[in-house]
């Protein structure tokens, strides 16, 4: 007979995934009871709302009303594979989009609505109903990795280590060979001129131009492998952060002529928190969604097949919006979840750059 005391409530709120809007003014998070949205800067609360239910996944669609959420968790609110676009004015769905298999990510504009499966990316114009204007095959992307800018859109491709990069005003499509492994994270910079890839192997980190898919700078984070959590561009694109499993967050210098023939390592780093947290309900579960992993048992992340419930497996950490050009926040989920703000000084030993935490909070604690 267990006679021990749990640790947690059954009830207490868990986050179960992470996503900055666009200009990393605010911040949201899916929640087992719901989502809330934050203020990036100082971490104040914006918005929230409680439905008893799980979401999975939540993007907002830059200062807009609207909001795009999958839900999650292990009991969730809305159907696996159904994206809900929330009116959050009216505090009801305007749109909905349903699918064959799981929704796996979800990025939002203006114009456009691209919903991100295990093996399809599917683009729509945003409006009642929705139009598909396209549909892309990849190889298999569990983690929903793609990423939008006002002019293109990029994503794994078909081939392994591969990335599609889309122009969305005429629909023609490059192929960037990235990596020989499985791609694990992308991110394109703010004005979308450059594309960042990693690998699975979390080793080295690719920059490429978009306008010809040259690359430009091959990034080392390091020598050991490692599962990256997020990449971001600072709003101006001469600086890259990267954050993962190893607990350090990385800055990077973007050259602006190409470096082909030498690794470019960071020039500053800094710790951040990376709890060792299981799953909503306790345990490893069987994978889940948006956090990050790869393929096989990766930086203590499992794998995901298509009928693993999103915000089930690890939560997702170290996810990184820049809110201004040398301050950046990173955010994790959980029940511990945190929010840590970074800045980049000038004037260290021998005038070089470093960066320091000057601050964090646990977001669920209230102010």
């Amino acid at each position: 007979m267990n006679t021990r005391t749990p640790l947690e409530s059954p009830s207490s709120t868990v986050v179960l995934s992470i996503s900055f809007n666009d200009d990393c003014s605010c911040f949201a998070v899916g929640l087992n009871t719901g989502f809330c949205i934050f203020h990036a800067e100082t971490c104040a609360l914006r918005t929230t709302r409680d439905f008893n239910a799980g979401v999975g996944l939540v993007q907002m669609m830059g200062k807009a009303n609207y909001v795009g959420l999958v839900g999650g968790g292990r009991q969730p609110k809305f159907a696996a594979n159904k994206l809900i676009i929330w009116d959050d004015l009216k505090s009801k769905s305007a749109l909905e989009i349903s699918a064959l298999t799981p929704v796996r990510g979800v990025q939002l504009s203006k114009d456009h609505i691209v919903v991100v499966l295990q093996n399809s990316v599917r683009v729509y114009r945003f409006a009642k109903p929705p139009n598909l204007l396209s549909a892309y095959e990849t190889a298999n992307n569990p983690w929903g990795l793609c990423c939008l800018s006002p002019k293109r859109i990029a994503f794994p491709g078909r081939t392994t280590g591969h990335v599609q990069l889309v122009e969305i005003a005429t629909g023609n499509v490059s192929i960037i060979p990235a990596h020989t492994s499985a791609v694990k994270a992308v991110q394109l910079s703010p004005d979308g001129e450059m594309l960042a890839t990693a690998s699975e192997m979390g080793t080295l980190i690719r920059v490429f131009s978009t306008s010809n898919c040259a690359r430009l700078v091959e990034l080392r984070r390091g020598i050991d492998p490692a599962t990256i959590f997020s990449l971001a561009f600072n709003p101006s694109g001469t600086m890259l952060a990267c954050t993962s499993d190893k607990s350090t967050l990385h800055i990077f210098d973007i050259p602006m002529m190409p470096r082909m023939f030498s690794d470019v390592y960071s020039f500053a780093s800094a710790p951040f928190e990376v709890d060792d947290e299981g799953t909503e309900g306790g345990g490893l579960g069987g994978g889940g969604g948006g956090g990050g992993g790869g393929a096989g048992v990766v930086g203590g992340l499992l794998p995901m097949s298509e009928s693993t419930t999103l915000g089930t497996s690890r939560p997702p950490k170290g996810v990184i919006g820049w809110v201004g050009e040398n301050t950046l926040l990173v955010v994790g989920a959980g029940r511990d979840a945190r929010w840590e703000k970074f800045v980049v000084h000038e004037g260290g030993s021998e005038g070089r750059r470093y960066c320091v935490r000057e601050g964090w909070k646990r977001y669920l604690a209230g102010p």
